[in-house]
């Protein structure tokens, strides 16, 4: 027997042996190892399916979370635009305020000092009246002590009085 050239029944029976196995593998096992590999290849699309649908999501999140920033950014600009507003218009308030109340006190301050001058001209003027009158007395006390000059003055007066009426 010679293993290089075979013989018609080794040939026979191989082939025979072949096909039984190949029939038995098809008919218990060809059908779960390609449902396995079918199952398999469905998981495999179903987890591509799965991570596709989970990337378009984070897609959405980080474009909804860049929308919220953009939104909130834009709200804290218009509360800090709010806030100087207010603080400015609070500012020019209180300059406002604050030259009135310096205006009002310049105003008591002039009506004071007006007031005050008032009086002390009204004091002087009693006082030089006081002292006029007193000259005056003085004076009038020094001519009349003389007799000759009571007449004179006495003349004087009249001389005047006629000729301011006529």
């Amino acid at each position: 027997m010679d293993l290089i050239t075979p013989e018609f029944g080794l040939v026979f029976w191989t082939a025979i042996t072949f096909l039984c196995l190949l029939f038995i593998l098809r008919k218990f096992a060809w059908k779960p190892i390609l449902g396995a590999v079918e199952e398999r290849e469905s998981g495999i699309k179903n987890a591509l399916a799965s991570a596709e649908e989970a990337r378009k999501e984070m897609e959405n999140l980080t474009a909804d979370n860049e929308r919220i920033l953009k939104e909130a950014r834009a709200e804290r600009e218009t509360l800090l635009k709010e806030a100087r507003d207010i603080k400015n218009k609070m500012i020019e308030d209180a300059k406002g305020e604050a030259q009135e109340q310096a205006n009002k006190l310049i105003q008591q301050a002039q009506a004071a000092i007006e007031s005050e001058k008032k009086a002390a001209m009204a004091e002087l003027k009693n006082h030089v009246a006081g002292l006029s009158l007193e000259i005056a007395e003085k004076v009038v006390r020094n001519e009349l002590s003389n007799k000759d000059k009571q007449l004179e003055l006495v003349k004087t007066m009249l001389g005047e009085k006629s000729l301011t009426e006529a």
